[in-house]
């Protein structure tokens, strides 16, 4: 490969129709199909996320890097490749494309390394899980999630469940505030929790309907260059138990002291310990909300369309 060549990207021909004639398209990560979720929920999950954003009328985009290609739209075989937990496919934020790319490698992207892709192709909306942020304790560890400043340096609305229960999410909060990142309840005045509905904060921003949000974000892309976090709460039907957010989130926390993982590790380790502590309970109600998220983009997403 020519060091000097520009970044190889491949579209799948139903995003490249899209994007060329203007119907809305939704970015989609892939480090929930390589790190987590267990075999094949993630594989499973990533099909209803794409069926989700074709009912919503708008076109997937699920991203990548395979074979040293960043790819916008995969085929079921490279998800499969990518879902296969023996594979030990890399994490891939937003630092890591060039350099994988550059290698000729496999990866899966997080928040960060999806939505810098979406932005270099001008795909507007991305849904995933939750947020990554500040982690407990990064007054000491400086353990920050890169998809906080990716938000503040990319213009790409992003549909979460707030930010994962496993964070300090006062303090991610305050960053996205410090970062110029408006956070946005959908149907909502209270910051959700992932897992729970409500994670203990308010909001001071709530929108009804896909169609305000579109015009929020059109509106705050002409005074901002940042992104936008769209927080939808999952479904009351799916939140898990309180006792038994509390049992995960401490068995996730004790996995993590236990074993001293850093870094990159530290989620898929924590989700992986609240999926046992929780007897699957939360792998199923990251899949419930994970699709709605996937849905709720792509209702997004059309509805900025038909404003261009």
């Amino acid at each position: 490969m020519d060091p000097l060549a520009p970044l190889p990207v491949a579209l799948a021909e139903e995003v490249a129709d899209a994007l060329g004639t203007g119907r809305g398209v939704v970015a989609l990560e892939t480090t929930i199909v390589a790190h987590g979720l267990p075999h094949p929920v993630n594989l499973e999950v990533a099909a209803a996320c794409e069926a989700a954003v074709r009912a919503a009328g708008a076109v997937p985009a699920t991203i990548a890097v395979v074979g040293g290609v960043v790819r916008a739209g995969l085929t079921s075989a490279e998800l499969a490749a990518l879902a296969d937990p023996g594979r030990g496919v890399a994490k891939l934020s937003a630092r890591d494309l060039g350099v994988s790319v550059a290698r000729g490698g496999d990866g899966a992207t997080t928040v960060a390394g999806t939505i810098a892709v979406a932005a270099a192709l001008g795909i507007a909306v991305m849904a995933t899980g939750g947020l990554g942020g500040v982690h407990r304790g990064a007054s000491e560890t400086y353990d920050e999630s890169a998809d906080l400043v990716a938000l503040s340096r990319y213009p790409v609305c992003v549909v979460a469940s707030g930010v994962k229960s496993i964070l300090d999410v006062g303090a991610t909060l305050e960053r996205l505030d410090t970062l110029g990142v408006p956070v946005v309840g959908y149907r909502t005045e209270r910051f959700p929790g992932f897992y729970r509905r409500d994670a203990g904060f308010a909001l001071e921003w709530s929108l009804e309907d896909p169609s305000g949000v579109a015009r929020a974000f059109a509106a705050h892309r002409m005074v901002s260059p940042t992104g936008l976090l769209l927080a939808h709460p999952i479904d009351g039907r799916d939140e898990l138990d309180e006792g038994l957010h509390r049992a995960g989130l401490a068995a996730a926390e004790a996995a993590v002291a236990r074993d001293a993982v850093t870094g990159k590790a530290v989620t898929p380790v924590m989700l992986a310990a609240f999926a046992g502590a929780t007897g699957g309970a939360s792998v199923a109600a990251n899949r419930a909300l994970v699709v709605a998220n996937a849905r709720l983009a792509g209702e997004v997403a059309s509805e900025l369309a038909t404003r261009r």
